[in-house]
């Protein structure tokens, strides 16, 4: 399962506006995504609450799992959301 560890650098980590953001670029995709930080229990990448519990702050790691077609390019789409502020 293709996967990316990320450092999200957005000044509010993952909330507001870069998490709506996140999810509704998730729930674009055809495939499963799932969100977690590293050694925690993965959450759904297209439900707004699921993101906001992981509490995600700036400067933190988060791990972005997806599986299917196109998996590769979804990836790279949430990273930079999270990655370039």
């Amino acid at each position: 399962m293709p996967e990316r560890k990320v450092i999200v650098e957005s000044p509010v980590g993952l909330h507001a506006r870069p998490a709506a953001t996140f999810v509704q670029t998730a729930a674009k995709a055809p495939i499963d995504v799932t969100v977690a930080k590293p050694g925690g229990a993965p959450v759904s990448a297209k439900s707004i609450l699921s993101i906001l519990a992981l509490d995600v702050k700036n400067g933190e790691a988060i791990v972005i799992h997806a599986e299917g077609d196109g998996a590769d390019q979804l990836l790279d789409e949430l990273a930079a959301i999270v990655t370039h502020p």
